[in-house]
C-alpha cells in the first residue's frame, strides 16, 4: 500500500471509529465504566462506613448516594478518546496505551472525587452543593484537559488534535495554491 493511501486509510479509520462510538450514544462507556466506578467507591466507603449497595445506590445509614451516568462522566471519556484519536502519526499500540492511560487516570480521579463528595454529603457539609456544582461544571473539563497535557508531555505528542489532520488534507488538496 502506498504511503499516502495508508495515511488516508488510517485517518478514515480513526474518525470512522469516533463516529461509530458516538452514534449509539455513550452507552458503551456507561456499560463498562459504571461498574468500574461504582464498585471501587463502594469498597473504599466500606473502610469508614457500613454501606449497603443496591443497584447503583449506596446507602450510608439514612443517606443514599446514587451513582448515575453523570457521575461516571461518559462524555469526558469520549472527549479523551477524541483527543487521542484525532492526532495522526501515533503507532497503534502506543495509541491503545495512551487511551488506557487517559481512561485509567480519569477513572481514578473520578473515584476520588466521588469519595470526597460522599464524605461531604454524609457530614452535611455546608459547601457540598457548591463543591458538587464546581466539580460538575468546571472540574471534569479541567481534569480532561490536564490529562491530555500530561499525555502530550509523557508520550511526546507532536500533533495537534484535528488541526494536524486538517493541515495535511489541505496541503494535499487541490484547494492549496501551488
Amino acid at each position: 500500500m502506498k504511503e499516502e493511501t495508508k495515511k488516508n486509510f488510517y485517518l478514515f479509520l480513526r474518525y470512522l471509529f469516533l463516529v461509530l462510538i458516538a452514534v449509539p450514544g455513550f452507552d458503551i462507556f456507561y456499560y463498562f465504566l459504571l461498574p468500574a466506578t461504582l464498585y471501587p467507591v463502594y469498597y473504599i466507603l466500606k473502610i469508614s462506613f457500613a454501606p449497603v449497595l443496591l443497584g447503583h445506590v449506596i446507602f450510608l445509614g439514612q443517606k443514599s448516594i446514587e451513582i448515575v451516568g453523570a457521575c461516571v462522566a461518559g462524555s469526558a471519556y469520549y472527549l479523551l478518546l477524541i483527543l487521542n484519536l484525532s492526532v495522526p502519526k501515533i503507532k497503534p499500540l502506543l495509541r491503545i496505551k495512551m487511551i488506557f492511560f487517559s481512561f485509567l487516570t480519569f477513572l481514578v480521579i473520578n473515584i476520588i472525587r466521588i469519595i470526597i463528595l460522599s464524605f461531604m454529603y454524609v457530614d452535611n457539609s455546608s459547601i457540598f452543593n457548591i463543591v458538587h456544582e464546581a466539580f460538575w461544571y468546571i472540574g471534569s473539563t479541567v481534569v480532561v484537559v490536564g490529562i491530555w497535557f500530561l499525555e502530550v508531555w509523557i508520550y511526546k505528542i507532536k500533533g495537534v488534535p484535528f488541526y494536524t489532520d486538517l493541515k495535511r488534507i489541505y496541503n494535499e488538496s487541490s484547494l492549496k495554491r501551488k
